[in-house]
């Protein structure tokens, strides 16, 4: 790695694990995910000068990552996903943990969100964005990340609650 100053090197290889998980909650594939984080590494690395010393390094990765990953569903709109998990749920893996039945629920549920509540979620719950940071990298307002946040919770609390439930509690409140 040359041509980047050492401080943009550490401060980058540092944040490798938190653009693993983010890219992980996105994607909900490793190779994918691992894909995305390459993509990222590769195109912070060839933009590196126009990043500005002393900003949110942080913030700037994410964005890099979602506008990789946004871009990547675009470029594969032809192809055939198991979104809803139907064929993964055919194959006969028994859980032999009630930790493992868990957290197939919670990924489940979580899955079960929109892609925006979603990523809102992941952003502010996990990966410990502040919501004004989240609003940044989304490209939305603060508002909006705000109401994301909270319809995910209340989605994924009621899911949780009952997995076979087939609406969400917010549609049938409508």
């Amino acid at each position: 790695m040359s041509g980047a100053p050492d401080s943009f090197k550490t401060d980058l290889l540092a944040l490798l694990p938190s653009l693993r998980a983010f890219a992980f909650s996105l994607a909900r594939n490793r190779e994918r995910a691992d894909d995305l984080v390459q993509d990222t590494v590769i195109r912070a690395w060839e933009k590196h000068a126009s990043f500005t010393e002393g900003t949110n390094m942080r913030a700037w990765l994410f964005t890099i990552l979602r506008n990789c990953f946004y871009s990547e569903i675009r470029k594969r709109r032809r192809e055939v996903e198991d979104v809803d998990d139907a064929h993964a749920a055919r194959l006969p893996v028994p859980a032999l943990q009630l930790a493992h039945i868990e957290l197939e629920e919670f990924k489940a549920a979580l899955g079960a969100i929109s892609a925006e509540q979603r990523e809102a979620l992941i952003l502010i719950g996990v990966s410990g964005f502040s919501y004004e940071e989240a609003a940044e990298i989304c490209g939305c307002a603060v508002g909006t990340v705000k109401s994301r946040v909270s319809r995910a919770r209340t989605t994924l609390a009621a899911r949780l609650a009952d997995p076979d439930l087939k609406e969400t509690p917010l549609l049938a409140a409508q």
